[in-house]
């Protein structure tokens, strides 16, 4: 696992963003895009397992993790995002990559392979599509660019543990490491979350459902859908229309979840993995 990072232009000016890359170019790339607090650390243990036959490539979106904060907290959004993963396509070199991306990552890399000419060869989607009801919506805008402070690290994770509680069985190492890589040190002591709290602003005020359907109809790519089966924000409605309309995606669901799957555990790995290097 290599540290590096590039210049995001925005209206506002340039920001840095910070990606890890694992594995060899030579063998085809991988993005792994994350949720919306998150950051790229969430998917090492998928990563790991990918690198000895991809590069896989972890950013942390603007705003999130190592990466810079955006000077206006108004350019938080997928117009940014997807012109920043284009730069990081850019500099990584390749003609074309296969996109995994969870919740956000998801709708990033759904609005990347809808234009015309994608880069995006093969989508996997975790827990999102082009329906998001407004009930689930309010659920997150409860806790998302809130900015509690932790005494500890301790007290950080066991706040993770309860926010993220949706994302199914993971065991103390799991929670350990989603803590050590999710925080930001005070400069006077203590914890705080590890993302810029004016990503929330995109969640004031009054919320709506999310229709991104004309979009979908776009997309041409092979698409394998994963569902959290107790998700309140990837409907089962919405997930069956997806394997029936557009590129009729293949839908697994993992019971265990809700929203959204970790990605971390042997079994969702595997099924990722195995639908990636079937190619």
């Amino acid at each position: 696992m290599n540290h590096r990072s590039l210049l995001g232009l925005g209206p506002h000016g340039f920001h840095r963003l910070a990606y890890v890359e694992w594995g060899e170019a030579c063998s085809g790339t991988v993005i792994c895009a994350h949720g919306l607090t998150r950051n790229g650390r969430d998917f090492d243990r998928l990563a790991a397992s990918l690198a000895g036959a991809r590069r896989v490539v972890c950013p942390d979106m603007a705003g999130r993790g190592r990466s810079g904060w955006l000077a206006d907290a108004a350019d938080y959004g997928y117009q940014q995002y997807c012109a920043d993963m284009n730069a990081l396509i850019a500099r990584l070199g390749v003609e074309a990559v296969d996109w995994v991306g969870t919740s956000m990552g998801g709708l990033i890399g759904l609005m990347l392979a809808a234009m015309p000419e994608s880069p995006i060869r093969r989508l996997v989607l975790n827990d999102i599509g082009p329906f998001v009801p407004k009930a689930a919506l309010a659920r997150l805008a409860g806790y998302v660019g809130k900015d509690p402070a932790f005494a500890d690290q301790a007290a950080l994770e066991a706040y993770l543990r309860q926010v993220h509680a949706t994302w199914g069985p993971l065991d103390d190492a799991d929670w350990h490491h989603l803590a050590e890589h999710g925080h930001r040190r005070e400069d006077g002591g203590g914890f705080r979350l590890g993302y810029d709290p004016a990503i929330g602003r995109a969640l004031a005020g009054p919320l709506r459902d999310v229709d991104l359907w004309p979009l979908w109809e776009k997309v041409t790519c092979p698409v394998l859908l994963l569902r959290g089966g107790q998700s309140d924000l990837l409907l089962p409605e919405t997930a069956n229309a997806m394997t029936a309309r557009g590129p009729h995606a293949r839908l697994v669901e993992f019971a265990e979840a809700g929203h959204a799957p970790s990605l971390m555990t042997a079994h969702q790995i595997a099924v990722v993995k195995d639908w990636l290097l079937a190619s």
